[in-house]
C-alpha cells in the first residue's frame, strides 16, 4: 500500500455528450476541492463528415507553470487539428512539445475508485490478492492501480467479492502532480476549458494541481 501525496485527487472520467454538456462539467470539475489529473473524455465518432475516418493523433504539451497535458485527438485532417490545438495552447500560456518530451511522466494504468469509508486494510488485502498492483490513499477517495491489461479481470473479481468501485477506467496516470497557483492557475482552468470546446479533442490528461483556495479566486 502506498500513501499517495496529498494532493493527488483524480477527477475523470467525465463523459460528455456534447460540447455545451463537456464545458459544464469541466466547471463542476474545476469546482473540486483538489484538482489534478485531468481526464476529460467526450463522445467518441469513428466517422467524421461525409463518412471520412478519423484517426486518433495525441499531441504532447506544456500549460502555465509546470503544468504537462496529453491531448488525445480524433480528427481526419491532421494539420487542422494541429493548429487549432497549437494556437489555443498559445492563447493560454501553453505551448506543444516535440514527441516523447510529455508521455513518460505519464503511466496508463487501470484505476478503480472508492470511496475513503471504505475498510482499508480489508480493501487493500482483496485487491491484491485479486492482483491489483497497488492501493493509494488520497483525500477522500481510495485507488486501486492495475496493470491495463488485467484491469477486466481485476475489476470483476472485486465487484465477485463485493467491492464495487464508484468508479473504473484504464487511463494515463502522472506520476507526479503540479502545484500551479495565481495567474498561472487562471490561464490553465481556461486553457483546459478552451481545450475542452474544440470539437476534436477526446482526451485531456493534466498532473496539474490547483488547490481549493486557489480556484476560489479564480
Amino acid at each position: 500500500m502506498s500513501q499517495g501525496p496529498l494532493y493527488g485527487y483524480h477527477t475523470g472520467p467525465a463523459v460528455f455528450g456534447d460540447a455545451a454538456m463537456a464545458r459544464r462539467a469541466l466547471k463542476r470539475m474545476v469546482s473540486d476541492p483538489k484538482w489534478a489529473n485531468i481526464q476529460h473524455v467526450k463522445g467518441l465518432h469513428v466517422l467524421g463528415p461525409a463518412g471520412q475516418a478519423r484517426r486518433l493523433i495525441r499531441y504532447e504539451a506544456y500549460g502555465p507553470g509546470a503544468a504537462v497535458m496529453l491531448v488525445d485527438c480524433l480528427t481526419c485532417d491532421r494539420e487542422r487539428t494541429r493548429t487549432l490545438v497549437r494556437r489555443t495552447l498559445a492563447e493560454h500560456g501553453g505551448y506543444l512539445g516535440a514527441e516523447g518530451s510529455v508521455g513518460y511522466l505519464f503511466d496508463r494504468v487501470g484505476l478503480l475508485r472508492y470511496g475513503s469509508g471504505e475498510d482499508l486494510q480489508r480493501l487493500t488485502e482483496a485487491a491484491l490478492s485479486a492482483g491489483a498492483e497497488d492501493v493509494i490513499v488520497r483525500p477522500g477517495v481510495l485507488e486501486v492501480l492495475t496493470d491495463p491489461e488485467e484491469f477486466q479481470a481485476v475489476r470483476s473479481q472485486l465487484i465477485r467479492l463485493g467491492w464495487a468501485p464508484v468508479s473504473a477506467e484504464v487511463t494515463e496516470r502522472a506520476a507526479l502532480t503540479a502545484p500551479v497557483r495565481g495567474e498561472a492557475a487562471r490561464r490553465m482552468v481556461h486553457l483546459l476549458e478552451a481545450l475542452a470546446d474544440l470539437d476534436d479533442v477526446w482526451n485531456v490528461y493534466s498532473n496539474v494541481e490547483i488547490s481549493d483556495e486557489v480556484l476560489a479566486r479564480i
